[in-house]
């Protein structure tokens, strides 16, 4: 049988965990000194919890670790030089959280549009306040990141009706979902066309720190940010300025630079942002559910067949 290390956190209850009993020794890895106990006579690493910094440290023992799963779409924190340069296979959960990610954005941009935080304040202060609030039919979305996210974030603002762009490392033609793909190289010429932004990239090099000064100076004053790629896409500094200066009406946030915020950031009192706390994707069941999509790539990996969601390194 195989021998199968999770990473989890503490008080992590491993779901399903009988099944994958059936069909390999199981470890579960809840710190620096488990991970180092177990990983060298791992064949497959489960990540639900990413310390990378404690798997960096141990990698040169994972002499036999031939798969490592991440049970989330982003796989940055993962990708250190020596897993990447690595023959280790990696897999992550793309198009899991898709739908769910989808509907919270739309969800957003109707809170937006239909003052919802200003209607809950008024009935917390018992005041009966009558406003004009607006539509989104044919406003415009441009989406930063096409992949399986940013598209099913486009095909559910199209399906009520808005107007929706993307960007991409490279620039095409349009399709059912987009009217245009842009080249992340051109995006500070876009901005200004846009109601909504819409945040879905993966941090790498040449998205970090890509919304900055300049990019929200570009920006309607009227439009609103949406972030649901990675905390560190965002300069949150150069945020916090352009909200002050009136450079946009305003910002939902599920991913922050530092993660928890802390209770004293100047974001948590703000009136023109919106916050939750990473959780755009997860529903009710999700964690058994991402395990049955382990289990369904397990099968595939003991009868020699080829595994889906593979990254590309």
């Amino acid at each position: 049988m195989p021998v199968i290390t999770a990473l989890t956190a503490a008080d992590e209850q491993l779901p399903h965990i009988d099944r994958l009993r059936a069909q390999a020794t199981v470890h579960q890895a809840v710190d620096d000194d488990s991970l180092a106990r177990h990983l060298p006579d791992s064949d497959i690493l489960l990540v639900t919890d990413f310390r990378t910094d404690a798997l960096q440290q141990v990698w040169p023992t994972a002499e036999k670790l031939q798969w490592v799963h991440a049970t989330s779409a982003g796989v940055d924190q993962l990708l250190f030089p020596a897993l990447r340069a690595s023959d280790v296979v990696l897999t992550n959960a793309r198009g899991f959280f898709d739908r769910s990610i989808a509907e919270y954005v739309l969800g957003v941009i109707l809170a937006f549009a239909k003052d919802t935080r200003g209607n809950i304040i008024y009935q917390q202060q018992h005041e009966w306040r009558h406003r004009d609030t607006e539509t989104i039919s044919h406003k415009q979305v441009l989406v930063v990141g096409a992949g399986s996210i940013g598209r099913e974030i486009g095909s559910l603002c199209r399906a009520v009706g808005m107007r929706v762009s993307g960007v991409a490392r490279t620039a095409r033609n349009g399709d059912g979902v987009f009217d245009r793909i842009h080249a992340t190289d051109t995006l500070a010429e876009h901005l200004p066309e846009a109601d909504y932004v819409v945040i879905a990239a993966p941090l790498t090099a040449s998205t970090r720190g890509l919304f900055n000064d300049e990019m929200f100076a570009a920006m309607q004053p009227n439009a609103r940010l949406i972030n649901i790629g990675r905390g560190p896409i965002i300069d949150t500094d150069a945020l916090m300025r352009a909200l002050d200066r009136g450079r946009l009406a305003g910002a939902a946030l599920d991913v922050f630079e530092q993660e928890p915020l802390p209770a004293a950031h100047p974001l948590w009192g703000r009136t023109d942002v919106l916050m939750s706390a990473h959780m755009a994707g997860d529903f009710i069941g999700w964690r058994e559910a991402l395990i049955d999509q382990f289990l369904d790539n397990l099968a595939r990996w003991l009868y020699g067949e080829s595994l889906f969601n593979i990254v590309n390194k």
